[in-house]
């Protein structure tokens, strides 16, 4: 069972590609990559027409190979039956042989789309930057039809996601020979992936995605021999009189996650039993008991006995997760994780991101994540759609979550309160970060979805009432009854 998705940069696809280019004969790569464009491209219109026969196709061709790509489809579909007009942005530097195939397989060229079925998105490839000019933004404006995507959406950055000006917003993009961080970190510009195989040698990846079911099948759960104890203890200390809900969340979310044991020490102790009295809960962090793992921060304010109770947890050899106001808290403190040895891992959103690191996060979220990780030592795990967790020296990891239903108060208490019980069960730091955020995703998608196909707004209890189920989900990917 393969664990991993790797997303590769342009420089590696280009190598890749170079090497690609000393195995097989001029064009054939261009090829493969054009009869899986075509074949997308003929399920969509079957899907969505009821046929392919008779149906028309617009591609929309810039100059160099995405454009080349783009014509040996359409010349394939034409040969489909497919009435294909081609609209060439940069005709003097439009892929010759691609063009020849077009017109001999009784494809046209027009200066404006027209009205078909679907449009391919041709216009530029992995060398392209920056925003669609201005005559491509035009015509892609003005379409009504579905977008089908070469490789990626025109506009949008290859190795960041970054979206500066008009960009191709497509419904289907197809990949060719491997994904890229584009796919991952712009998702909704790219709608739904297909990875068309084209015979790359790619190395390991930089950026990676967690396959959900290896998720499943490392998830911690009772073995033959364990008992409360050594499933982990996790330690919860959150919440105030002001933020009760806070400790609520993050420690309910905890006692859904693990079968072992949350403890939890601070001010909101009556509200959590009061909720969950399978916690153990006191209000002095001094009485708390063993645990294996602490959570810190949400609702948890950011005065100085809130600073102390940092300063304490900080000061133990156990993982530590910091969240919220313990973010807040640790930005005038840098040095108390700077040279610690135990696993930290720090969960802030862009917010928090720039108070910790002393800049915005900006458009390149991978190389900001990974520079705050390698600056402190530590795991960060940086919140948004595209959820990325860094750890010193290692590849960064990406959760995209396919939606934005966890956007909203206390959703992040809820994952804070998931990656401890992991760190607890003894888990690597950035696989738990990133275990837990797709678990996370998943239990907000559940939660939506609810006896409602379309989706309805959640709050951050109900995502945490699906916790379970969403690691049931995971768990029967791996083992499937």
């Amino acid at each position: 069972m393969s664990t991993h998705r790797g997303y590769f940069t342009v420089d590696a696809v280009r190598a890749a590609e170079a090497e690609l280019f000393t195995r097989v004969p001029d064009g054939v790569p261009m090829r493969r990559a054009a009869h899986g464009l075509a074949t997308v491209v003929a399920g969509e219109l079957r899907e969505r027409t009821g046929g392919v026969a008779g149906r028309a196709v617009t591609l929309l061709v810039g100059s160099g190979d995405n454009g080349g790509d783009a014509l040996w489809a359409g010349a394939q579909l034409r040969r489909r039956g497919v009435a294909v007009t081609a609209v060439l942005l940069n005709p003097e530097r439009a892929h010759a042989e691609g063009l020849a195939a077009l017109r001999k397989a009784g494809g046209r060229v027009a200066d404006d789309a027209g009205d078909p079925d679907l449009v391919i998105d041709g216009i530029v490839g992995i060398s392209g930057r920056g925003a669609l000019r201005p005559r491509a933004a035009e015509i892609v404006a003005a379409l009504n039809a579905p977008i089908v995507a070469a490789d990626l959406p025109s506009g949008v950055d290859p190795d960041t996601g970054a979206v500066e000006g008009p960009a191709v917003r497509a419904d289907v993009t197809v990949a060719f020979g491997a994904y890229k961080p584009v796919h991952a970190l712009a998702a909704p510009q790219c709608g739904r992936i297909e990875l068309v195989p084209i015979g790359l040698r790619l190395p390991e990846a930089d950026l990676v995605a967690l396959e959900p079911a290896s998720i499943g099948a490392a998830w911690p759960v009772p073995g033959p021999a364990d008992d409360k104890y050594t499933q982990g203890v996790t330690g919860i200390c959150a919440g105030s009189a002001t933020y009760p809900g806070a400790a609520v969340l993050c420690a309910g979310a905890a006692v859904a996650a693990t079968s072992g044991m949350v403890r939890y020490a601070g001010t909101a102790a009556a509200e959590v039993l009061h909720h969950f009295p399978e916690v153990i809960a006191t209000q002095r962090f001094a009485t708390t008991g063993r645990v294996q793992s602490w959570v810190f921060g949400p609702g948890a304010g950011t005065d100085d006995d809130a600073g102390q109770r940092l300063r304490e947890i900080l000061a133990t050899d156990l993982p530590v997760v910091i969240d919220a106001d313990g973010l807040t808290l640790l930005a005038a403190a840098p040095e108390l994780v700077r040279d610690r040895a135990a696993p930290t891992v720090l969960t802030p959103h862009a917010g928090e991101f720039a108070r910790l690191a002393g800049h915005e996060v900006g458009p390149d979220r991978v190389g900001a994540v990974r520079g705050l990780a390698d600056f402190w030592q530590v795991t960060v795990l940086l919140k948004g759609r595209a959820t990325l967790v860094a750890a010193p020296g290692r590849p960064v990891l990406v959760n995209e979550a396919g939606g934005s239903w966890a956007a909203t108060a206390g959703a992040g208490d809820v994952l804070s309160g998931i990656i401890g019980t992991l760190l607890a069960a003894g888990r690597d730091p950035a696989w738990s970060a990133a275990a837990a955020a797709r678990v996370h995703a998943l239990a907000a998608n559940l939660a939506a979805h609810d006896d409602a196909p379309a989706g309805t707004p959640i709050s951050a209890s109900v995502l945490a009432a699906h916790v379970r189920p969403a690691i049931g989900v995971l768990r029967g990917l791996a083992h499937p009854f």
